[in-house]
C-alpha cells in the first residue's frame, strides 16, 4: 500500500511542479499574447477562462468546483484503486491542481503550448489528456481481452 502511495504522490507532484515552473516562466518573461516561435511550435502566453478549446468561458466557478472535488475524491480514495492506475490518478491530480492554482491565483488558466493547428495548452492540460487516453486504451484492452 505504500508503494502505491509513493507512486501516486511522486507523479503528482512531479506534474504539479512541472506546471508551476513552467507557467512562472511564461508569465515572468512573455508577455501575454506574444510568442516566442520554435519551428515546431512557438510558446505562446494566453490565458483561458474556460476550459479545453476556450468553450465554456462564463463557467469557471465550475471548473473551479469541479477540479477541488476532483482533487479531493483523489486524495482520500487513491489507495483503493489498483497499483497500476496509481501513475494515472497521479497524472490527473497534479493537472487538476495545477489549473485549480490558476483559477484561483488568476480567475484564468495560463496556456502557452501552441501548436497553430489545435489550440493551447500547458502542462496540467497534457498530464490529464494522457491520463484520460491511457484509461481509454486501458478500457479496451480489457475488453477485447473478454471477447
Amino acid at each position: 500500500m505504500a508503494d502505491r502511495s509513493l507512486v501516486f504522490w511522486s507523479v503528482a507532484v512531479f506534474v504539479f511542479l512541472l506546471d508551476r515552473i513552467s507557467k512562472f516562466l511564461v508569465l515572468n518573461f512573455i508577455p501575454l499574447n506574444s510568442s516566442i516561435d520554435l519551428k515546431l511550435f512557438s510558446l505562446t502566453h494566453l490565458t483561458n477562462t474556460g476550459t479545453a478549446f476556450g468553450l465554456f468561458k462564463s463557467a469557471s466557478w465550475f471548473f473551479i468546483v469541479f477540479a477541488a472535488a476532483v482533487a479531493v475524491f483523489l486524495i482520500l480514495k487513491h489507495k483503493s484503486f489498483e497499483a497500476n492506475l496509481q501513475p494515472v490518478l497521479g497524472l490527473i491530480l497534479g493537472g487538476a491542481l495545477g489549473n485549480l492554482t490558476d483559477r484561483l491565483y488568476y480567475g484564468a488558466v495560463v496556456d502557452f503550448i501552441d501548436f497553430h493547428f489545435w489550440p493551447a495548452f500547458n502542462v496540467a492540460d497534457s498530464a490529464v489528456s494522457i491520463a484520460v487516453v491511457w484509461i481509454l486504451y486501458r478500457e479496451y484492452i480489457q475488453k477485447k481481452r473478454k471477447v
